[in-house]
């Protein structure tokens, strides 16, 4: 049984946060052989005296994941870089679609792009009202809306003229540029629910899931492969311990465990969300290279 790629987090929000640490932790994952960096999207955190956080999200903002990726890359040569999630539904599909294209022609087809529409509590409604306030955009466009603003994105990365007429968005008969560096940018939908999971296996490139309970992973996997879905399903794993300090056979152990549920679930990928660990981001190059070392990654070849 052969492991999963391993991907691992930036760090893109909290006190670690920054240009200098975002260069050393990629500059790492690559020399190291790892296989990609991410980061994620958070427009807002609530601070009215409801919100309870159900979900434990950081209690710190997020940079821009797209800036932060296109800072990464511009300091690598040959990880892929990752959104996972960027909550979509929050930009404008034509603008969103001219930014992740760019993204993609400066780092010569190295992106993939998780998307999700919008999410961040595991009670109902399932997301943060207030980020929608906050962009303008209607809850209800969840659900159609979401597989709209898909649609109307590749329309804008296929032949010019690009022409598209939804109930939601429009896009005139119009030249849209610049087009991915290849034929397409990978989609990866973010699916907790089975009528989420089953959408991404109809339209997306693959899906990305957080590895909260193992069980329930491996039945989104199969979900997502019975509903015919054939891409890569990406599995964001939360290293433990998240309380004091981390010592590299602790997260090592944790690491190998993450990555061997991972394998019988079927997932092709993992992401490490290293960077919420309490933990400087020089620490955690030392956490990678103890992991590496544990894997006996082969050197990755020169690009």
């Amino acid at each position: 049984m052969s492991l999963p790629r391993i991907g691992v987090s930036l760090p893109h929000f909290g006190s670690n946060a920054g240009p200098e640490a975002v260069v050393a932790v990629a500059q790492a994952t690559e020399r190291l052989g790892f296989h990609a960096v991410s980061a994620t999207d958070r427009l807002l955190i609530p601070a009215g005296p409801h919100w309870n956080n159900d979900a434990g999200l950081p209690q710190s903002h997020v940079w821009d994941p797209l800036e932060m990726l296109t800072w990464a890359a511009a300091h690598t040569r040959r990880i892929r870089v990752c959104t996972g999630i960027l909550n979509s539904i929050f930009q404008s599909p034509v603008i969103l679609a001219r930014k992740l294209a760019t993204l993609d022609r400066l780092s010569l087809g190295r992106l993939d792009v998780g998307i999700g529409q919008g999410g961040g509590t595991m009670l109902p409604p399932f997301y943060i009202p207030e980020e929608f306030v906050a962009a303008g955009v209607p809850a209800e466009r969840r659900g159609a809306g979401f597989v709209e603003h898909i649609a109307a994105m590749r329309a804008c990365w296929g032949p010019d003229p690009v022409e598209f007429h939804g109930e939601w968005y429009e896009v005139p008969l119009s030249l849209v540029g610049p087009k991915p560096h290849g034929d397409r940018i990978p989609l990866f939908l973010g699916a907790i629910t089975r009528h989420t999971i089953e959408r991404a296996a109809r339209i997306g490139d693959g899906f990305i899931t957080v590895a909260v309970n193992w069980d329930d992973t491996r039945t989104q996997v199969r979900w997502y492969r019975e509903a015919g879905g054939t891409g890569t399903v990406v599995v964001a794993v939360i290293p433990a311990p998240l309380q004091g300090k981390v010592s590299a056979s602790v997260f090592t152990d944790a690491a190998l465990r993450d990555l061997d549920h991972a394998a019988e679930s079927g997932a092709d990928e993992v992401h490490i969300a290293l960077n919420l660990l309490p933990t400087t981001p020089d620490h955690q190059i030392e956490l990678l290279e103890a992991l590496a070392a544990r894997l006996a990654l082969p050197a990755p070849t020169a690009v």
